[in-house]
């Protein structure tokens, strides 16, 4: 990231968490990814730093700042170890951001200051079996008896669902009203009637956990219901429209760090009596790598920029998380190619990185959806 296109508290944040990376997610990442398991000691590092709870107002226990400190952070987290990112976006920009703006005072002072100190851990629980990008189309229900929400149905890919304390759950009250129906709770990890079911075997990731969750009658209180009866989906979308832009920096992260791999093997790696940096074709190849991960940067700060500035951002989030996952898939399937056949084995770390990359075109709104966003904006724009 350039220098110039920071304040001096920018700087100092990425230099931070930079430096966190580097000593400390960096050097367990493939372990991490072998074990596949949540790592507690990466968990417990970011929450020292007070990463889970950047754009958390102190009066809630938070570091402040705004969504260019929060890509700024995903962005170096990721560089380090992609599943460190997902562990901390999953927690921050979904789970713990729904609560933070939507909520009413009682459950962000309830809620809040324990998850922006990373003393509990926040999941998100959206996506369902049959559901993926059509997400309005919920089975899981909530019916109201005597004052309660009692939860019926399954939830599946969630992000820190075996480990987090409250998880934001969607469930609609009447399937009749599609979208209109949707509601959103703060559910208790440790609720009776939710069953919580590790899903193993990812491509990629494989350091942040990703569960089932299974509700069987499970009772919430109606002290939980966040915001309106209703609303449930609009919340969601926006959040996913805010996400999309830390999503994007996640990108940009794993980009980078596949860029510096094959900077720093091409100038050791030697064929035909010179290191393979000195072949123009490499040099070609550094350079696009080069531009495409600078490219993404620049359109994931301007989307988090007028998000910060209270400006339309939508489009612009949609184009950032599009673009950069292209690159990051592209990117590290080029440093692939230069590390040649020692990148194919895990030594190298690109092929966890060539893994992890995969999925970025996938969640959080696949490059199809993005796309036919883009279209739709492009379309009324430009009106017969």
């Amino acid at each position: 990231m350039l220098d110039n296109s920071l304040t001096e508290n920018e700087r100092m944040l990425r230099a931070l968490v930079r430096d966190f990376a580097d000593h400390e997610l960096a050097p367990r990442a493939q372990e991490v990814d072998e074990k596949e398991e949540f790592s507690w000691e990466n968990w417990t590092g970011m929450s020292k730093l007070g990463l889970t709870g950047i754009g958390i107002e102190p009066t809630y226990g938070g570091t402040e700042g705004g969504y260019r400190q929060v890509a700024i952070t995903a962005e170096e987290v990721a560089r380090g170890d992609a599943s460190a990112s997902v562990s901390l976006i999953a927690h921050l920009s979904l789970g713990t951001s729904t609560i933070y703006r939507f909520g009413n005072d009682e459950q962000k002072r309830k809620f809040i200051p324990d998850l922006a100190s990373g003393k509990k851990i926040a999941a998100w629980a959206l996506t369902e079996p049959g559901g993926g990008s059509d997400a309005a189309s919920l089975q899981t229900t909530a019916v109201m008896r005597e004052g309660t929400y009692f939860l019926k149905g399954s939830k599946v890919f969630i992000t820190n669902g075996d480990v987090a304390d409250h998880i934001v759950v969607f469930a609609t009250i009447d399937r009749s009203q599609g979208y209109k129906g949707v509601c959103a709770f703060i559910v208790p990890s440790n609720s009776p009637g939710l069953e919580v079911i590790p899903q193993h075997g990812k491509l990629g990731m494989k350091g942040s956990s990703t569960a089932e969750l299974v509700f069987e009658d499970c009772p919430v209180s109606a002290d939980n219901l966040l915001g309106e009866e209703g609303r449930g989906f609009r919340y969601a979308m926006e959040i996913l429209d805010s996400s999309r832009i830390v999503i994007a920096a996640q990108c940009v992260g794993i980009g980078q760090s596949a860029l510096e791999s094959a900077v720093h093997y091409a100038q050791l790696r030697e064929t035909f009596g010179k290191p393979i940096a000195h072949h123009q074709g490499i040099q070609f190849t550094l350079a696009d790598m080069a531009t495409a991960v600078h490219a993404a940067r620049t359109v994931t700060m301007q989307a988090a920029t007028l998000k910060d500035e209270g400006k339309p951002f939508i489009n612009e989030a949609s184009i950032a998380k599009l673009m950069a996952s292209e690159m990051c898939v592209s990117v590290t399937s080029q440093s692939l190619q230069i590390h040649g056949g020692s990148g194919y084995f895990k030594e190298t770390g690109i092929e966890r990185l060539f893994r992890d990359a995969r999925v970025t075109t996938i969640y959080e709104g696949t490059s199809e959806v993005q796309r036919l966003l883009i279209a739709r904006q492009l379309l009324a724009q430009y009106p017969i």
